[in-house]
């Protein structure tokens, strides 16, 4: 499924939905290009849940943990991972323990894609815009944004 996003009110719209839909295990894998939008997409996906304030890119730090929120959730840049196994290093798998997952740059983790609770989203520039494409895991089929 394709979702045009032609301007950054259509990402914060985008962004809704999915909150709208997340429920604790859930991992949502952002993909595409420097630019493409995954941090602005995970900022309004945060918003959306009711965070107030600065939502940092987690590039240096890799995760930022926002238990505060009705779901929590944990978001995590993996772009400077050299190897997936550097995710267990971190100890990714404590940081999920009940909370969702936003995943930026998921393949350097090792991808969820196979995860039936991953709703992977690959960003693409179009002209002035992005569009996302969307693959729901099977626990995503009755709730896709």
């Amino acid at each position: 499924m394709t979702v045009p996003l032609p301007d950054l009110a259509a990402m914060q719209e985008f962004g809704a939905r999915i909150a709208a839909r997340l429920e604790p295990g859930d991992v949502v894998a952002l993909s595409g290009g420097l630019g493409a939008g995954k941090t602005t997409l995970a900022r309004a996906i945060i918003a959306a849940l009711g965070h107030e304030g600065e939502v940092p890119s987690p590039t240096f730090t890799i995760v930022e943990t926002y238990d505060h929120l009705p779901v929590p959730l944990v978001h995590a840049d993996f772009y400077r991972l050299e190897h997936p196994s550097e995710s267990e290093e971190i100890g990714l798998d404590d940081y999920r323990e009940g909370a969702v997952l936003i995943a930026e740059w998921p393949d350097h983790a090792g991808g969820f894609e196979h995860e039936p609770t991953c709703l992977a989203i690959a960003l693409e520039t179009v002209g002035e815009g992005r569009q996302a494409i969307v693959k729901p895991g099977e626990a995503w089929q009755s709730r896709i944004p």
